[in-house]
């Protein structure tokens, strides 16, 4: 089988798993902690921030991974959830950043993960199998 399929296949399968699980996790947040804008709100004044850049969550985890999944724009939406997931890093876990959980892992390997694939996608574009077609 021709390499760049190959590749292009393995972009779209890495595309749409890592869109997919960050686009539930946006859903989620939105739909059943409505008060996850303010708590978001009140560490983004505390660190200096307007609350109004809470809003951003819905960029960042619900329109950003629709972007990657469809392959629109994916490197843009990449790049959102990369943003995102510095902000989540900064803002809600910054006191875990060193921890182990009880098996060994990294406390943070799902944000960890959630952060190296916004970067790879970023820098690996959405592949032909796209909206885009590159």
């Amino acid at each position: 089988m021709n390499s760049e399929i190959l590749d292009d296949a393995g972009k779209l399968i890495f595309r749409l798993g890592f869109g997919i699980l960050f686009l539930m996790h946006g859903i989620d947040k939105v739909m059943n902690y409505p008060g996850s804008l303010e708590w978001i709100s009140t560490r983004l004044v505390e660190v200096g921030l307007p609350a109004e850049v809470a809003y951003g969550v819905f960029i960042g985890e619900v329109l950003a991974p629709i972007l990657i999944i469809i392959g629109w724009h994916a490197r843009i939406g990449a790049l959102l959830t990369a943003i995102t997931m510095a902000f989540a890093f900064h803002l809600a876990h910054s006191h875990e950043f060193l921890e182990l959980t009880q098996h060994g892992g990294w406390q943070l390997e799902l944000q960890g993960m959630f952060l190296l694939a916004s970067i790879a996608i970023a820098l690996s574009g959405p592949g032909r199998i796209s909206l885009n077609g590159r």
